[in-house]
């Protein structure tokens, strides 16, 4: 029996000895494989970062308002007898627009009227026999009573028919007609939009940190997508004295040549504040910066060469500070210099010190020994 129990403890042991040796075997082999095997080189794609002179701008995004514009309403409600422009039309000021029922004004105009000659003459009358003292003063002035009182109210009703007449308050274009011939309005309904467009004014906001470098004359340049080719140029005519407490910021209103008659009002636009030019700033296309929660960063191809006299070419991580962005590139303000080679395309792959392969296209030359995805 002791004889067996030694038979199967030596069978153990020699059992969990060679387990144990092969795994030491395998794990050296492993380690061998991965020692002599070739470190792979990424595909990536470079640009240089360039040092170029940059012309700095303040960018904000406002809407367009007319320069004159006004909704065309009557101050009293009456019968539209005739309407005398229409939709679109372009009229001057004063031009007569709507003329609403007032045959009885006119009426009793005319009957004052009438009565104005006899009124007066009896006022002149009687001043002369007050005069020979034939009257007394207050015959007298019972009739001037009369006279000033009759010349009020002609006043008064040429003043009422005129508000029946509804005019162009400035020059500009009528929008589309809000009433119909025979339409009983009220006061204040609207009849038409009335807009100037020779000129138009912008309005849009700055930081408070800002405001120092924007003054009245300051020429800024605006982009709606209505026309995405074109810039307009105009001019800061006003600045808001106050700034807004809960935001921090300050509006600002500038004035728009419009003679072509392209803008309109309510657009919104971009608008662009050009600023003295920056020379010897740093460029870099935007693909290349990548953002974290720790702030920006890129890659930075740069070359080693190593004890056999061999260049390799490695990706180091940096850390930047990025300052103005427009279009397609940016302000590197700190972090790289001019003509290093920043990484544009594949960085997804790349950790800092990482072996890097420039491509044409890293994506139709991706190393076909690396893994598909």
């Amino acid at each position: 029996m002791k004889k067996w129990m030694a038979i199967m403890l030596v069978l153990t042991v020699i059992l969990f000895g060679s387990v144990f040796g092969f795994y030491l075997f395998k794990q050296k082999m492993i380690a061998q494989f991965m020692a002599n095997r070739p470190v792979p080189e990424m595909p990536v794609e470079v640009a240089l970062a360039s040092s170029q002179d940059w012309q700095p701008a303040i960018e904000s995004i406002g809407f367009i308002e007319p320069y004159q514009g006004v909704n065309i309403t009557s101050s009293v409600a009456g019968l539209v007898t005739k309407i005398h422009f229409s939709s679109g039309d372009t009229v001057r000021v004063g031009e007569l627009l709507v003329s609403l029922e007032a045959d009885v004004e006119k009426a009793n105009l005319a009957s004052a009227t009438a009565k104005l000659p006899a009124v007066k003459r009896q006022m002149e009358r009687n001043k002369s026999l007050l005069e020979r003292g034939s009257v007394s003063q207050t015959q007298f002035d019972d009739s001037e009573a009369n006279y000033l009182a009759l010349v009020n109210d002609i006043a008064a009703l040429k003043a009422t028919i005129e508000r029946r007449e509804i005019r162009a308050p400035f020059s500009g274009v009528m929008g589309i007609r809000q009433i119909n011939l025979g339409q009983y309005v009220q006061a204040g309904d609207d009849m038409a939009r009335l807009e100037n467009l020779d000129h138009m004014l912008l309005r849009f906001i700055v930081p408070q940190k800002d405001i120092s470098l924007i003054t009245l004359g300051t020429e800024i340049e605006l982009n709606s997508d209505a026309y995405p080719d074109q810039w307009f140029k105009g001019q800061v005519t006003t600045i808001e004295p106050t700034v807004d407490p809960q935001s921090g910021v300050v509006q600002v209103q500038a004035t728009i040549p419009n003679t072509e008659g392209q803008l309109r009002s309510g657009m919104y636009a971009s608008v662009r504040i050009w600023q003295p030019v920056q020379a010897n700033q740093i460029v870099v296309p935007q693909q290349a910066i990548s953002f974290s929660l720790y702030g920006e960063s890129l890659y930075v191809v740069e070359s080693q060469t190593a004890e056999d006299g061999s260049e390799t070419l490695t990706a180091t991580q940096r850390t930047i500070q990025v300052g103005e962005r427009r279009g397609d590139v940016a302000i590197i303000n700190k972090g790289v210099a001019a003509d290093e080679q920043v990484v544009v395309s594949g960085q997804v792959r790349l950790r800092n010190g990482a072996l890097v392969r420039i491509v044409e296209d890293s994506f139709l030359n991706r190393d076909q020994n690396l893994p598909k995805d």
